[in-house]
């Protein structure tokens, strides 16, 4: 089975290539998205994996954000060949400060703008592209919108908020919290992404769309991660307690994955003991 990551030089997409042994479609192997000649290429692959994304939420950078994670999306689902599979990689933060309503938010959140920015917007839209050219040209369709996912730093990534506790923690650096470290958040090991990948590509099902995380098993507080961080690798985490960050939106996130567990038997591997370790 031949399998293309986009995106397959960033953060997720160095690990998630790597776990599928895959090709790598990205800009620093020279190939754009955006390059209707350079997606050409995905139409000889069984799975593509859409990783690819200018993750920026500057309101002013719209029209940047949205040719790239609208249109490049555009121009790939265009090259799928029948029976194929797609898999994008979506964001939990299409639902915005919905998601506070629920203890563990599932798929029927509601993604009513309030005041998502254009990141997450462009994601949202781009969902809707996957669900039309995969039904209208008979490829299969996976989205995952996934909550926080974490993985080892590799070189030229920037990190998301867990890796840059550890980079804080191995340095010695100071770490400011949101919301004073209150905030809840459940978080997923990359090879447990990959994992939910293998199991819709196995499955029978056509198009599906799933909320991804960790789950309430891999849940914890802001500031409970960062003694987790320090329980696993052995060093102390220095806390700006008089100057926290401002609370997110939205304030607590935690995965409902019983979609994922009972139509792909999905679930975890990695818990936080285990795949924490993994960064240090």
């Amino acid at each position: 089975m031949k399998i293309l990551v986009t995106g397959g030089s960033g953060f997720l997409g160095t690990h998630v290539r790597k776990f599928f042994d895959a090709d790598d479609l990205s800009r620093r192997t020279g190939l754009d998205i955006l390059n209707v000649g350079d997606v050409g290429m995905a139409k000889d692959y069984d799975v593509v994996i859409q990783l690819a994304a200018l993750l920026d939420k500057d309101p002013h950078n719209a029209g940047n954000i949205f040719l790239t994670n609208v249109d490049g999306t555009v121009n790939l689902l265009r090259q799928m060949k029948e029976d194929a599979v797609f898999i994008f990689a979506s964001t939990k933060d299409v639902y915005g400060r919905f998601a506070d309503n629920f203890s563990q938010v599932n798929e029927n959140c509601p993604t009513l703008f309030a005041g998502q920015s254009p990141l997450e917007w462009s994601k949202l839209i781009a969902e809707r592209y996957v669900e039309y050219y995969a039904n209208a040209f008979n490829f299969r369709s996976c989205i995952f919108r996934l909550s926080t996912v974490y993985a080892p730093v590799t070189d030229d990534n920037t990190p998301n908020f867990v890796g840059h506790y550890v980079d804080a923690i191995n340095k010695g650096e100071r770490l400011q919290l949101p919301g004073g470290g209150t905030p809840l958040r459940d978080l997923l090991h990359v090879d447990d992404f990959s994992r939910a990948c293998t199991a819709f590509t196995e499955s029978v099902i056509r198009h599906g769309l799933y909320n991804l995380g960790g789950g309430p098993e891999n849940a914890l507080t802001l500031k409970d991660l960062v003694a987790k961080l320090e329980e696993v690798s052995g060093l102390q985490a220095v806390i700006d307690e008089e100057n926290p960050l401002p609370a997110p939106t939205p304030l607590n996130y935690v995965t409902d994955i019983s979609l994922s567990s009972q139509e792909l038997g999905w679930s975890p591997e990695l818990g936080l003991n285990e795949g924490l370790k993994t960064l240090f």
